[in-house]
């Protein structure tokens, strides 16, 4: 495979199985596109205006040696897409956690999320002049403060998705951030992170990964009652 087509692979990788799935009778999610996709929509302008305020002060950027050379608002066509497929392929995996496990997934996770925001304010105020570390984590703990206090009733299926779909991220962003390859796609200035890789990978990742599926999921269950 040539190498400016590897990130456009790994998005498409991650996609088109979800995408195929959809259309299984028992499963049926193209039927919660209408939800999704705008859904996505909003989260993915939201994330994009970060994307670009971080790539233009340098808190990170790309490789074109691993990109077509396409871009829009001056990111690579790549990681716009990242925004779609990455998502898409999680709320997907939340849709069938759902579908076939509603039982299980019924637990209290107050305590979770009181220990997920405890760290996550430790963390982001005492790290608050790094940038990448202090954004990421005040604001996952302010939103999940805000789904607790709201007693959201989807966040215990949408934990336990995020736990299952951590080792395809692991693989999905350890490619992106190095794994595998002679230099990154995606580069990170550890001035603005605690500088902890996980194999390649910052951290911080972990949360802001959490942080965009997070949200897409709270905007497609909130776009989903509409249309109940």
């Amino acid at each position: 495979m040539p190498a400016n087509l590897t990130y456009l692979f790994i998005d498409l990788g991650a996609f088109i199985v979800p995408f195929l799935f959809s259309f299984h009778p028992k499963i049926k999610f193209y039927k919660e596109w209408r939800a999704f996709l705008p859904a996505n929509l909003i989260i993915t302008v939201l994330f994009l205006i970060w994307d670009i305020t971080y790539t233009k002060i340098g808190v990170w950027g790309f490789n074109d040696h691993y990109l077509i050379g396409s871009k829009l608002f001056n990111l690579p066509i790549e990681e716009v897409l990242f925004f779609i497929c990455i998502p898409y392929a999680s709320i997907f995996t939340y849709h069938c956690f759902k579908l076939f496990y509603p039982k299980i997934l019924s637990f209290s996770v107050s305590t979770i999320s009181v220990f997920l925001v405890a760290l996550l304010l430790v963390v982001g105020i005492f790290n608050i002049s790094k940038i990448y570390t202090s954004v990421t984590c005040i604001t996952l703990a302010v939103v999940i403060s805000g789904f607790s206090i709201a007693r959201v009733k989807w966040i215990s299926a949408f934990y336990f998705m995020y736990v299952v779909i951590l080792l395809p991220f692991f693989i999905v962003n350890g490619i992106l951030t190095g794994t595998g390859l002679d230099s990154p796609i995606v580069w990170y200035n550890d001035q603005e992170n605690l500088g902890i890789r996980m194999l390649t990978i910052p951290v911080e990742d972990v949360f802001y990964g959490m942080l965009l599926l997070l949200l897409n999921t709270f905007v497609f269950e909130s776009f989903r009652k509409k249309h109940v």
